[in-house]
């Protein structure tokens, strides 16, 4: 199966809910400005109980290199994702693996990927205004195309109706899920985080970045 991360996560219980039905990684939230922000002092509460084989990501918005440093010794956590405007310069600084996050929108210019060395290229909707968490899928043939050795992830908007379709079309090492399995904006709903496991069932791994 390919590979699956769960973002947004907020609280031990939805961490399990996708621990369970088998994310190879779930994503913490960071950045303040997010409705799915989490406290990383109340994270720390709980974050020992994740298995180590799921992959812990902590997710960030132009934030200070000091305090996502401090935060990943805190936490332990095994990769970074980056959601701003970070420089490759700032990228080659971070002391866990990063994946670079890309907003796509119509004018996206590919070109702007030779000049990361990252782990992972991580491709979500433009909103302007809104670094992620859209809720909204982009136009997946803009990336279908991609000339690239470093893996991708395809995220936004993803659900259990549209996902196969976009996992056909751009072909990505990871699908990173959020708003798509939650009841309400940071409460992740079983039965959804359930179907979408069971459409991917049939997939086949590709390349393995977990």
């Amino acid at each position: 199966m390919i590979q699956v991360k769960i973002c947004g996560i907020t609280s031990l219980k939805d961490a399990n809910i996708a621990v369970n039905y088998g994310a190879s990684a779930i994503g913490l939230i960071f950045f303040p400005g997010s409705p799915r922000y989490v406290d990383p002092e109340k994270v720390k509460n709980w974050i020992l109980e994740i298995p180590e084989y799921v992959k812990k990501v902590g997710v960030f918005v132009d934030e200070k290199n000091e305090n996502i440093h401090g935060i990943v010794r805190s936490l332990d956590l095994d990769f970074i994702q980056l959601h701003g405007d970070e420089s490759p310069e700032y990228c080659a600084q971070i002391i866990k693996p990063v994946i670079k996050v890309f907003r796509v929108g119509d004018d996206f210019d590919s070109n702007v990927l030779r000049k990361y060395q990252v782990a992972a290229f991580l491709f979500d909707t433009y909103q302007k205004g809104k670094p992620g968490g859209t809720g909204e899928n982009f136009n997946w043939k803009l990336i279908a195309d991609l000339k690239t050795n470093t893996p991708i992830i395809l995220s936004g908007g993803l659900n259990a109706d549209n996902i196969l379709n976009g996992i056909e079309i751009v072909n990505p090492a990871v699908v990173d899920v959020n708003s798509g399995v939650e009841s309400i904006p940071r409460i992740k709903d079983r039965g959804k985080v359930k179907n979408i496991f069971s459409k991917l069932g049939n997939t086949k791994e590709n390349g393995k970045l977990f």
